[in-house]
């Protein structure tokens, strides 16, 4: 396939993401290419990738000082004490702001390894090699870093834009169907926040691209990074439009803190329940019409998800559940904030809604 280059251009950096088959083989001249050079760097990469796939990377990585950080990628130790781990390397072995950090490894990888990056000596040169279909098209982009501590999901982070992005489409064929659907849900999400044509495009072609079938597979990924570019740009530091970005995520993030983010449920998997439920409250606020909620709801059906909503939480949750989306950085009143949606391309950011009516809305979900 073709090597496509989404240049990203926020008033902290400008930077590409290089998408691409097989590319990680390329990855010393695409460092020329994009003039990004560095004499010391360390990699840290999920425990979980493919042997092969750290050692093609270590291999064709021509820097002569290279270090490795095994990473237990899980969300419970997206913590401060596995960010003071990093940090202890990075000052162990004397490196300077002028190095790097690479982080190969899905979202959590990513998120902790900018944190991280953004933090030592006020910021250090990041890159940033997503290996799951959810990271590739989602956090990977737009300078997002996030930890977890016992209030709820990344609630302490900061804005740090990467130096590069380097999206190989051949490591998404060593992922297990659930971790494709979990990186479908921020495509979904996409499509919604974009155009009807977009989640046409996805409406048709579901099947191929969770089969990861060329070039339905690669559209796919290309045009969710076009939607991040275009509002990252507008809104780097979530002030406004960015906001569009996390429909379905106020839901999302407090069921996987509820549920200690568990392997019950996956992100991608909490996003999906989130979108069914933001679309449901704004078919029932007038906000989006039936036909229209219809539409969204019998392609989510077409996802196939294991998980039962009913079957991860019950009536004890619901307090959890609340306390979790008071908590969510969107909220600034005793009342939550939840983003909706009036149709394809048209997102509704300022809804917000009473503890007590939220938790009516849950009940009715659990007895469905």
């Amino acid at each position: 396939m073709q090597t496509h280059n989404i240049r990203i251009n926020t008033t902290a950096k400008k930077y590409s993401i290089i998408i691409g088959s097989n590319i990680i083989n390329k990855i010393s001249k695409i460092l020329n290419t994009q003039k990004l050079y560095f004499k010391k760097c360390l990699i840290i990469v999920d425990k979980n990738i493919p042997n092969k796939l750290k050692l093609n990377l270590i291999k064709n990585l021509k820097i002569k000082k290279k270090f490795i950080y095994e990473f237990n990628a899980i969300e419970k130790n997206k913590d401060y004490k596995n960010v003071n781990k990093i940090h202890n390397i990075l000052f162990k072995y004397n490196f300077h702001r002028d190095d790097c950090v690479i982080s190969l490894g899905g979202g959590i990888t990513g998120d902790i390894s900018g944190f991280a990056s953004s933090t030592f000596k006020r910021g250090i040169k990041f890159i940033s090699i997503p290996s799951t279909l959810l990271s590739q098209v989602d956090s990977s982009i737009g300078g997002k870093t996030g930890i977890n501590n016992s209030f709820g999901k990344n609630l302490i982070g900061s804005f740090y834009q990467p130096d590069l992005v380097i999206s190989d489409i051949k490591i998404l064929n060593s992922l297990p169907p659930r971790e494709i659907i979990c990186g479908y849900a921020e495509i979904l999400k996409s499509s919604l926040i974009d155009s009807y044509k977009n989640f046409m495009f996805l409406n048709k072609n579901i099947n191929k691209i969770l089969i990861l079938k060329t070039p339905f597979i690669e559209r796919a990924i290309i045009e969710s990074c076009k939607l991040k570019k275009k509002i990252v740009e507008k809104d780097e530091k979530e002030k406004n439009l960015r906001k569009v970005l996390n429909l379905g995520h106020t839901f999302a993030h407090a069921y996987e803190s509820t549920l200690k983010f568990s392997k019950k449920l996956n992100h991608g998997e909490a996003v999906i329940f989130g979108i069914r439920n933001a679309i449901k409250f704004s078919n029932e606020k007038k906000y989006l019409s039936k036909e229209k909620f219809e539409i969204i709801n019998s392609h989510i059906n077409k996802i196939g998800l294991m998980r039962k909503f009913k079957k991860l939480f019950n009536k004890k949750d619901l307090n959890k559940i609340i306390n979790y989306m008071k908590s969510d950085k969107k909220n600034n009143s005793n009342n939550i904030n939840i983003i909706l949606i009036k149709d394809f391309g048209k997102i509704k950011t300022d809804f917000y809604i009473s503890p007590i009516k939220l938790r009516k809305f849950l009940i009715s979900e659990l007895n469905k």
